[in-house]
């Protein structure tokens, strides 16, 4: 793993601090053994078929296909394997006090990089510490309100190429804000793609995330999303999922003050010969904390889904209130799902449930809907369409929900298209 050593970290440019972050993480990432499946967190996925010396770290600046998102931000900034190409931030935020756009530009750069993921680093994160080369940091200082969606948009490009997009959004004590972070890549590519999402809320803030992946058919993605939050503080933190030959997303989630609440949502939708990987931690760590998880899937043709979560409640976390529910619908004979969900619970002042389902399409809502006349082709569409309805209504960032809708239409009509 040349390609991936401490020297190659080192090419990279950036300040000091930055470039010596990155050599320490090349060489714990080097050091350590490839994880696999004997390992619980990585039970299901194909981790042993990762053979990284087919890909090599790239920041050349491919062609990026501008989004269409049709949403009006408040600032953009614009990725393509992790080097900025674009940043366009309103007026009003700049006089606000909002930071949006590169890392190393805002003055506490060192100091925010790697301050959530640290609790939660593994394998993957290293290397994502080794070679992000330009971390993109939102920053939205106390008090202030951002009444515009913030959109950041990632693209990988390059055969063989791998890129290692990195995000910090941090909001301040009783400010607001909602971000959406969009992913993609070349089509047909074979690429690697490892990102890492830190989002931090103190006191009393308010986030909204909202993480759209349509990565290309040959893309791999190991990636992490690690939260903190606060006293009194809410995060609702939601991934529509759609792309990738395998794509794992880890989701570490601390509520770390008293009253601390946190809403976790996915719609993840696999086709063909796909495998969508979810593994979340909701660790509650304060007293008088909540969180509720709802994730749903659906696999067609020979793809397949894989969740496993936990649910933490530690010593000192009286008064907890903690949800976990994951959903998936069969849409093939062909397709499997795998849905794991597990309590670890050290307080006995709190509630605590967890649920799953497999299921195919329910044959009484078909037959309901086709003794109404309405073929059977449309029946399944109108009952996946009702199946994601209510993860979709409870997303952040509400101007995107159409374009989740549209991801879920066309993959029932290439599911229909191929049958």
């Amino acid at each position: 793993m040349t390609e991936f050593s401490p020297d190659a970290a080192r090419a990279l440019s950036g300040p000091s601090w930055l470039v010596d972050r990155r050599v320490a993480a090349a060489e714990t990432f080097v050091a350590a053994p490839m994880p696999d499946t004997e390992a619980e967190e990585w039970r299901y996925s194909p981790i042993g078929d990762l053979d990284l010396d087919r890909y090599a770290p790239t920041t050349t600046l491919g062609d990026a296909p501008m989004p269409r998102l049709d949403i009006e931000p408040s600032a953009m900034v614009r990725t393509v394997n992790g080097k900025v190409v674009a940043i366009d931030v309103d007026d009003e935020l700049v006089a606000a006090g909002v930071h949006v756009g590169r890392l190393v530009d805002h003055a506490d750069g060192a100091e925010l990089l790697g301050s959530v993921a640290a609790d939660a680093a593994d394998h993957f994160t290293d290397l994502s510490d080794a070679f992000a080369a330009e971390p993109i940091l939102v920053r939205v200082p106390r008090g202030v309100v951002v009444d515009r969606p913030i959109v950041i948009t990632h693209h990988a490009a390059g055969e063989h190429g791998a890129a290692f997009p990195r995000l910090i959004v941090q909001v301040g004590e009783n400010a607001q804000v909602e971000v959406l972070d969009h992913h993609t890549s070349d089509e047909l590519a074979e690429i690697l793609v490892c990102p890492v999402v830190e989002l931090d809320v103190e006191n009393a803030g308010r986030l909204g995330y909202l993480n759209v992946q349509e990565l290309g058919d040959a893309t791999w993605q190991i990636g992490s999303q690690l939260a903190r939050v606060g006293r009194d503080a809410t995060l609702t933190a939601a991934t529509a999922a759609f792309g990738g030959a395998y794509a794992r997303t880890r989701v570490d989630t601390r509520l770390v003050g008293r009253g601390a609440h946190g809403d976790l949502l996915a719609l993840y939708f696999a086709e063909r010969l796909q495998t969508l990987d979810f593994r979340t931690y909701q660790d509650h760590a304060a007293p008088d904390t909540t969180s509720n998880l709802l994730y749903k899937g659906a696999v067609g043709g020979e793809s397949r889904s894989v969740y496993t979560g936990l649910i933490r409640v530690r010593p000192g976390a009286s008064g907890t209130n903690a949800f976990q529910t994951n959903r998936n619908l069969k849409l093939s004979e062909t397709a499997w799902a795998e849905s794991v969900p597990n309590l670890e619970i050290e307080n006995n002042d709190v509630r605590c449930s967890h649920a799953s389902t497999v299921s195919p399409v329910d044959a009484d809502q078909r037959f309901y809907l086709e003794s109404r006349g309405v073929p059977t082709s449309e029946a399944e569409r109108l009952i996946v369409a009702g199946f994601f309805a209510e993860v979709i209504e409870s997303m952040p960032v509400a101007a995107a929900g159409h374009k989740i809708r549209s991801g879920v239409t066309a993959k029932l009509a290439r599911l229909e298209a191929a049958a």
